[in-house]
Protein backbone atom coordinates (compact mmCIF):
# COMPACT_ATOMS: atom_id res chain seq x y z
CA UNK A 1 0.00 0.00 0.00
CA UNK A 2 1.04 3.59 -0.54
CA UNK A 3 3.05 4.68 2.49
CA UNK A 4 1.85 8.30 2.48
CA UNK A 5 -1.81 7.23 2.24
CA UNK A 6 -1.34 4.91 5.20
CA UNK A 7 0.34 7.69 7.19
CA UNK A 8 -2.55 10.01 6.39
CA UNK A 9 -5.02 7.42 7.62
CA UNK A 10 -3.00 6.84 10.80
CA UNK A 11 -2.96 10.58 11.57
CA UNK A 12 -6.71 10.82 11.05
CA UNK A 13 -7.27 7.78 13.34
CA UNK A 14 -5.06 9.30 16.02
CA UNK A 15 -6.89 12.62 15.85
CA UNK A 16 -10.45 11.30 15.58
CA UNK A 17 -10.07 8.63 18.25
CA UNK A 18 -11.36 5.68 16.28
CA UNK A 19 -10.94 3.83 13.00
CA UNK A 20 -14.60 4.25 12.09
CA UNK A 21 -14.55 8.01 12.63
CA UNK A 22 -11.36 8.34 10.61
CA UNK A 23 -12.82 6.22 7.80
CA UNK A 24 -15.94 8.41 7.70
CA UNK A 25 -13.80 11.57 7.52
CA UNK A 26 -11.75 10.06 4.69
CA UNK A 27 -14.79 8.78 2.81
CA UNK A 28 -13.77 5.12 2.92
CA UNK A 29 -14.76 1.95 4.72
CA UNK A 30 -13.64 1.06 8.23
CA UNK A 31 -12.18 -2.16 6.85
CA UNK A 32 -9.92 -0.26 4.44
CA UNK A 33 -8.82 2.20 7.14
CA UNK A 34 -7.97 -0.66 9.48
CA UNK A 35 -6.07 -2.43 6.70
CA UNK A 36 -4.03 0.70 6.01
CA UNK A 37 -3.15 1.08 9.70
CA UNK A 38 -2.03 -2.55 9.93
CA UNK A 39 0.03 -2.22 6.75
CA UNK A 40 1.80 0.84 8.20
CA UNK A 41 2.54 -0.92 11.47
CA UNK A 42 3.86 -3.97 9.64
CA UNK A 43 6.14 -1.88 7.45
CA UNK A 44 7.53 -0.07 10.50
CA UNK A 45 7.74 -3.20 12.64
CA UNK A 46 6.06 -1.50 15.61
CA UNK A 47 2.59 -1.10 17.09
CA UNK A 48 1.37 2.45 16.75
CA UNK A 49 -2.05 2.15 18.38
CA UNK A 50 -3.22 -0.03 21.26
CA UNK A 51 -6.71 -1.27 20.45
CA UNK A 52 -9.23 -2.77 22.86
CA UNK A 53 -12.92 -3.51 22.50
CA UNK A 54 -13.80 -0.23 24.20
CA UNK A 55 -11.12 2.26 23.18
CA UNK A 56 -7.81 2.82 21.50
CA UNK A 57 -4.75 4.93 22.32
CA UNK A 58 -1.37 5.77 20.84
CA UNK A 59 1.60 3.81 22.05
CA UNK A 60 4.70 5.74 23.08
CA UNK A 61 6.30 5.09 19.72
CA UNK A 62 2.98 5.92 18.09
CA UNK A 63 3.00 9.37 19.72
CA UNK A 64 6.51 10.00 18.42
CA UNK A 65 5.66 8.79 14.93
CA UNK A 66 2.46 10.86 14.91
CA UNK A 67 4.41 14.11 15.37
CA UNK A 68 6.94 13.18 12.70
CA UNK A 69 4.27 11.99 10.27
CA UNK A 70 2.42 15.31 10.53
CA UNK A 71 5.58 17.18 9.58
CA UNK A 72 6.29 14.83 6.67
CA UNK A 73 2.81 15.15 5.23
CA UNK A 74 2.86 18.94 5.65
CA UNK A 75 6.15 19.08 3.73
CA UNK A 76 4.71 16.89 0.99
CA UNK A 77 1.63 19.09 0.71
CA UNK A 78 3.80 22.20 0.53
CA UNK A 79 5.96 20.67 -2.19
CA UNK A 80 2.89 19.64 -4.19
CA UNK A 81 1.42 23.13 -3.81
CA UNK A 82 4.67 24.65 -5.01
CA UNK A 83 4.72 22.47 -8.11
CA UNK A 84 1.09 23.32 -8.84
CA UNK A 85 1.85 26.99 -8.35
CA UNK A 86 4.84 26.99 -10.69
CA UNK A 87 2.62 25.54 -13.42
CA UNK A 88 -0.02 28.21 -12.99
CA UNK A 89 -0.27 31.75 -14.33
CA UNK A 90 1.30 34.56 -12.27
CA UNK A 91 -1.11 35.61 -9.54
CA UNK A 92 -0.92 37.46 -6.23
CA UNK A 93 0.62 40.60 -4.75
CA UNK A 94 4.15 41.79 -5.49
CA UNK A 95 5.91 44.21 -3.13
CA UNK A 96 8.87 45.96 -4.78
CA UNK A 97 11.37 48.57 -3.58
CA UNK A 98 13.45 50.89 -5.78
CA UNK A 99 15.57 54.04 -5.42
CA UNK A 100 13.49 57.19 -5.86
CA UNK A 101 14.87 58.44 -9.18
CA UNK A 102 15.16 55.04 -10.87
CA UNK A 103 11.75 54.02 -9.59
CA UNK A 104 9.93 57.18 -10.61
CA UNK A 105 11.78 58.03 -13.83
CA UNK A 106 12.47 54.58 -15.30
CA UNK A 107 10.71 51.69 -13.59
CA UNK A 108 7.27 53.26 -13.11
CA UNK A 109 6.94 53.93 -16.84
CA UNK A 110 7.39 50.22 -17.63
CA UNK A 111 5.24 48.68 -14.90
CA UNK A 112 1.90 49.21 -16.71
CA UNK A 113 3.16 46.85 -19.43
CA UNK A 114 4.01 44.22 -16.83
CA UNK A 115 0.60 44.52 -15.17
CA UNK A 116 -1.18 44.37 -18.53
CA UNK A 117 0.72 41.18 -19.37
CA UNK A 118 -0.12 39.66 -15.96
CA UNK A 119 -3.70 40.61 -15.03
CA UNK A 120 -3.66 38.32 -11.99
CA UNK A 121 -0.89 40.30 -10.27
CA UNK A 122 -1.18 43.42 -8.12
CA UNK A 123 1.96 45.46 -7.44
CA UNK A 124 3.07 47.82 -4.68
CA UNK A 125 6.08 50.02 -5.53
CA UNK A 126 7.89 51.60 -2.58
CA UNK A 127 10.43 54.32 -3.42
CA UNK A 128 13.26 55.07 -1.00
CA UNK A 129 16.96 55.85 -1.21
CA UNK A 130 17.70 53.94 1.98
CA UNK A 131 18.83 50.32 1.86
CA UNK A 132 15.68 48.43 2.80
CA UNK A 133 15.73 45.00 4.44
CA UNK A 134 14.15 42.75 1.83
CA UNK A 135 13.28 39.97 4.28
CA UNK A 136 12.23 41.98 7.33
CA UNK A 137 10.15 44.43 5.28
CA UNK A 138 8.57 41.66 3.21
CA UNK A 139 9.70 42.77 -0.25
CA UNK A 140 9.61 40.27 -3.09
CA UNK A 141 12.27 42.16 -5.04
CA UNK A 142 14.40 45.28 -4.63
CA UNK A 143 16.33 47.39 -7.13
CA UNK A 144 19.72 48.81 -6.16
CA UNK A 145 22.15 51.05 -7.99
CA UNK A 146 25.85 51.24 -7.22
CA UNK A 147 28.25 48.64 -5.92
CA UNK A 148 26.53 45.82 -4.09
CA UNK A 149 27.71 44.89 -0.59
CA UNK A 150 28.13 41.22 0.26
CA UNK A 151 24.79 39.68 1.20
CA UNK A 152 22.74 36.50 1.00
CA UNK A 153 20.52 38.00 -1.68
CA UNK A 154 20.50 36.80 -5.28
CA UNK A 155 21.22 39.57 -7.81
CA UNK A 156 20.19 39.78 -11.45
CA UNK A 157 22.39 42.26 -13.30
CA UNK A 158 20.72 45.00 -15.33
CA UNK A 159 22.16 47.60 -17.69
CA UNK A 160 24.24 50.29 -15.93
CA UNK A 161 22.27 53.40 -15.01
CA UNK A 162 23.43 56.08 -17.46
CA UNK A 163 24.65 59.28 -15.78
CA UNK A 164 25.04 62.76 -17.24
CA UNK A 165 26.82 65.93 -16.08
CA UNK A 166 25.36 69.30 -16.93
CA UNK A 167 24.61 72.82 -15.73
CA UNK A 168 22.27 75.70 -16.49
CA UNK A 169 23.41 78.44 -18.92
CA UNK A 170 23.04 80.97 -16.10
CA UNK A 171 25.73 79.12 -14.14
CA UNK A 172 28.07 78.54 -17.06
CA UNK A 173 27.95 82.22 -18.09
CA UNK A 174 29.64 83.23 -14.82
CA UNK A 175 31.69 80.11 -14.00
CA UNK A 176 35.35 79.30 -14.56
CA UNK A 177 36.44 77.28 -17.58
CA UNK A 178 35.70 73.57 -17.62
CA UNK A 179 37.84 71.68 -20.13
CA UNK A 180 38.73 68.53 -18.19
CA UNK A 181 37.27 66.80 -15.10
CA UNK A 182 40.06 68.13 -12.90
CA UNK A 183 38.67 71.64 -13.49
CA UNK A 184 35.70 70.67 -11.31
CA UNK A 185 37.82 71.68 -8.30
CA UNK A 186 37.11 75.30 -9.31
CA UNK A 187 33.34 74.79 -9.57
CA UNK A 188 30.30 74.46 -7.38
CA UNK A 189 29.23 70.82 -7.65
CA UNK A 190 25.73 69.87 -6.51
CA UNK A 191 26.34 66.97 -4.14
CA UNK A 192 24.13 63.87 -3.93
CA UNK A 193 24.75 62.60 -0.40
CA UNK A 194 23.21 59.17 -0.80
CA UNK A 195 26.13 57.51 -2.62
CA UNK A 196 29.90 57.71 -3.06
CA UNK A 197 29.16 60.56 -5.46
CA UNK A 198 29.05 62.83 -2.40
CA UNK A 199 32.88 63.04 -2.50
CA UNK A 200 33.99 61.98 -5.99
CA UNK A 201 32.76 61.70 -9.57
CA UNK A 202 33.90 59.05 -12.02
CA UNK A 203 34.43 59.34 -15.76
CA UNK A 204 35.58 57.33 -18.76
CA UNK A 205 37.85 59.57 -20.84
CA UNK A 206 40.20 59.28 -23.80
CA UNK A 207 42.85 57.72 -21.54
CA UNK A 208 40.49 55.47 -19.55
CA UNK A 209 38.78 55.69 -16.14
CA UNK A 210 39.23 58.85 -14.13
CA UNK A 211 38.08 59.84 -10.63
CA UNK A 212 38.09 63.42 -9.37
CA UNK A 213 37.10 64.84 -5.95
CA UNK A 214 34.13 67.20 -5.84
CA UNK A 215 32.82 69.75 -3.35
CA UNK A 216 29.98 72.22 -3.26
CA UNK A 217 27.84 74.43 -1.07
CA UNK A 218 24.61 72.52 -1.68
CA UNK A 219 24.06 68.88 -0.68
CA UNK A 220 20.95 66.73 -0.59
CA UNK A 221 19.84 63.11 -0.78
CA UNK A 222 17.02 63.95 -3.20
CA UNK A 223 17.58 64.03 -6.97
CA UNK A 224 14.66 66.36 -7.67
CA UNK A 225 16.09 68.87 -5.21
CA UNK A 226 19.44 68.69 -7.02
CA UNK A 227 17.67 69.23 -10.34
CA UNK A 228 15.89 72.31 -8.99
CA UNK A 229 19.20 73.71 -7.76
CA UNK A 230 20.83 73.08 -11.13
CA UNK A 231 18.00 74.78 -13.01
CA UNK A 232 18.38 77.76 -10.68
CA UNK A 233 22.03 78.07 -11.73
CA UNK A 234 23.51 77.02 -8.40
CA UNK A 235 26.10 74.62 -9.83
CA UNK A 236 26.97 71.51 -11.82
CA UNK A 237 24.84 68.40 -11.45
CA UNK A 238 25.62 64.75 -12.16
CA UNK A 239 22.51 62.62 -12.10
CA UNK A 240 20.79 59.90 -14.18
CA UNK A 241 19.99 60.85 -17.76
CA UNK A 242 16.25 60.00 -17.47
CA UNK A 243 15.89 62.65 -14.75
CA UNK A 244 17.51 65.41 -16.82
CA UNK A 245 16.73 64.40 -20.41
CA UNK A 246 13.87 66.87 -20.96
CA UNK A 247 15.86 69.73 -19.43
CA UNK A 248 18.78 68.95 -21.75
CA UNK A 249 16.52 68.69 -24.81
CA UNK A 250 14.91 72.04 -24.03
CA UNK A 251 18.23 73.77 -23.39
CA UNK A 252 17.51 74.47 -19.74
CA UNK A 253 20.60 72.39 -18.93
CA UNK A 254 23.76 71.95 -21.02
CA UNK A 255 25.75 68.71 -21.16
CA UNK A 256 29.39 69.17 -20.24
CA UNK A 257 32.72 67.53 -21.15
CA UNK A 258 31.55 65.48 -24.11
CA UNK A 259 34.92 63.70 -24.26
CA UNK A 260 34.43 62.41 -20.72
CA UNK A 261 31.47 60.11 -20.14
CA UNK A 262 30.26 59.82 -16.54
CA UNK A 263 30.61 56.23 -15.40
CA UNK A 264 27.27 54.40 -15.39
CA UNK A 265 26.11 53.12 -12.02
CA UNK A 266 25.76 49.33 -11.71
CA UNK A 267 22.10 48.35 -11.39
CA UNK A 268 20.64 45.08 -10.10
CA UNK A 269 17.31 43.59 -9.11
CA UNK A 270 17.64 41.37 -6.05
CA UNK A 271 15.55 38.76 -4.29
CA UNK A 272 16.05 36.45 -1.32
CA UNK A 273 17.44 32.98 -1.92
CA UNK A 274 14.86 31.80 0.64
CA UNK A 275 12.02 33.37 -1.32
CA UNK A 276 9.88 30.81 -3.13
CA UNK A 277 10.26 31.25 -6.90
CA UNK A 278 6.56 31.73 -7.61
CA UNK A 279 5.19 32.48 -11.08
CA UNK A 280 4.60 36.12 -10.11
CA UNK A 281 8.22 36.61 -8.95
CA UNK A 282 9.68 34.72 -11.92
CA UNK A 283 7.58 36.70 -14.38
CA UNK A 284 8.61 39.99 -12.78
CA UNK A 285 12.32 39.15 -12.83
CA UNK A 286 12.13 38.04 -16.45
CA UNK A 287 10.28 41.23 -17.37
CA UNK A 288 12.93 43.38 -15.66
CA UNK A 289 15.82 41.61 -17.36
CA UNK A 290 14.02 41.94 -20.70
CA UNK A 291 13.36 45.69 -20.25
CA UNK A 292 16.44 46.76 -18.33
CA UNK A 293 18.90 43.95 -18.97
CA UNK A 294 22.54 44.45 -20.00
Amino acid sequence: MDRLTCMQTFIRIAESGSISSAAEDLGQSSQLAGKQLRALEQSLGVQLITRTTRNQSLTDVGKTFYESAKIILADVEEAEALIAETRSAPIGHLRVSAPITFGSQVLAAELPDYLNQNPGVTLELCLSNRTVDLVEERFDAVFRTGKLPDSQLIARRLAPYQMVMCAAPSYLNKAAKLDIPEDLSHHQCLIFTHTAMRTEWNFIGPKGPLTVPVTGRFKTDNSEALRAAALAGLGIIMQPLPLLQQDISSGRLIRLLNDYEPTGRPTHVLYSQDRRMTPKLRSFLEFCVDRFGP
